[in-house]
């Protein structure tokens, strides 16, 4: 029996808990990206055992849902398809020019301060040694200096969303299932896309699907579905049991004494917590802190419009931009603590210098997209003219 379509009872209303928590999970990347970072404690990733590129992930695929989805049924699916290609084109571009500064960036600071270790800490050496190959890699994606593993993942995840997207709208179950089904099969075979020089990507596609395609049903009215589940304080109970559990073994990797409290079949079990290919450890962790925070945080919560929270919104509504920026401003970050300065306050004053700076660019792109939207002013009337009479 075909499902009925989802779309026709999806609010059109502008849900700011995406922006919100896309913005913060921007400025946790940037944090976790310095290396050596002392203000990176304050991250998700050290309290559990997913991080903040899971709430990227997933909030992009409920957004590229959301907006391709209506595009499909509105225009059909080859119009909405050619706009998933382009949005996939621009980030490939924006990724090829981050690329190239990025690149600038590293060589010039390792040349100018006779510290080869930088290229290699980032992973770039293999690129200085012989461009003229790995140029080709880079443009294939197969190529990627350190820290620069997310933007190929969604351009991935974009390339193939077209007709999974068709099916989310025709059978929403069919293509959460086909999507669940690939990621075992990932699991069972050991896909992944090959990287150079060597390894795999760090991020595998074939695993991360799932949580863009979940991201995906959720905004094309599953959510709604699941709300009497959401809204249930025993889920909530048990969202909270497993983040305490997620919180307990994290500890124990930085208190190694504690470790002899978990039982040996626990960590035989659990072990390794996979992030390449997204452990279901770490799916269960998302969905958890994502069941607490909807719980307290609704979609009419008041605060959500306070001056409070409009730093970290902005930044999410120019989320590729302030990712861009954020990649680069981290290495100039890494860069303060090696040439100037590794003591606590100059961790502090980087970290919050970097985020200030990605909040300022946000809001200009928010001013300049406001000014674009209303056009050129017309033209002021001559004396003696009115409208089209003359006088």
């Amino acid at each position: 029996m075909k499902e009925k379509p989802f779309m026709a009872a999806v609010s059109t209303q502008r849900d700011l808990r995406l922006d919100l928590f896309r913005g913060l999970a921007l400025w946790l990347i940037f944090l976790d990206h310095i290396p050596s970072n002392a203000v990176s404690w304050i991250t998700i990733r050290n309290y559990g055992f997913s991080d903040a590129t899971e709430i990227f992930v997933f909030i992009s695929g409920y957004t590229a849902a959301f907006v391709y989805g209506r595009a499909m049924e509105e225009h059909g699916f080859i119009v909405a398809s050619a706009r998933v290609l382009k949005r996939a084109w621009q980030i490939y571009v924006a990724h090829v020019f981050l690329f190239a500064i990025y690149l600038a960036e590293i060589a010039y600071v390792a040349h100018s301060f006779d510290n080869p270790l930088y290229t290699e800490e980032m992973g770039v050496r293999d690129f200085l040694a012989s461009p003229d190959v790995t140029i080709i890699q880079a443009l294939l994606l197969k190529f990627k200096p350190v820290n620069m593993d997310v933007l190929p993942l969604y351009i991935a995840l974009l390339v193939g969303f077209a007709p999974v997207l068709w099916l989310l709208l025709r059978a929403p179950s069919l293509a959460l299932i086909a999507s669940a089904v690939l990621y075992a099969l990932m699991w069972t075979f050991d896909w992944n896309i090959p990287a150079y020089p060597s390894g795999n990507w760090v991020f595998n596609p074939l695993a991360w699907q799932l949580l863009f395609v979940f991201g995906a049903w959720c905004a094309l009215g599953g959510a709604q579905n699941l709300s009497r589940f959401l809204n249930s304080r025993v889920l909530v109970a048990a969202a909270a049991v497993y983040l305490a559990f997620a919180f307990g073994i994290a500890m124990t990797w930085y208190f190694p004494r504690f470790g002899a409290l978990v039982p040996k079949f626990v960590g035989e079990l659990i072990y390794p917590i996979d992030k390449t290919n997204l452990d279901v450890l770490r799916i269960l962790h998302f969905l958890s802190l994502a069941v607490i925070t909807i719980y307290f945080v609704p979609v009419d919560w008041r605060y959500l419009r306070s001056r409070v929270f409009k730093p970290a919104i902005v930044c999410g509504q120019h989320s590729l931009e302030v990712f861009c920026l954020g990649v680069f401003l981290s290495f100039a970050g890494h860069f303060v603590f090696m040439e100037v300065s590794n003591r606590l306050p100059m961790h502090v004053l980087v970290s919050v210098a970097g985020i200030a700076i990605m909040v300022g660019t946000a809001k200009l792109l928010s001013w300049y997209k406001n000014v674009e939207r209303k056009g050129p002013r017309p033209p002021a009337a001559k004396p003696g003219y009115a409208g089209s009479d003359v006088r």
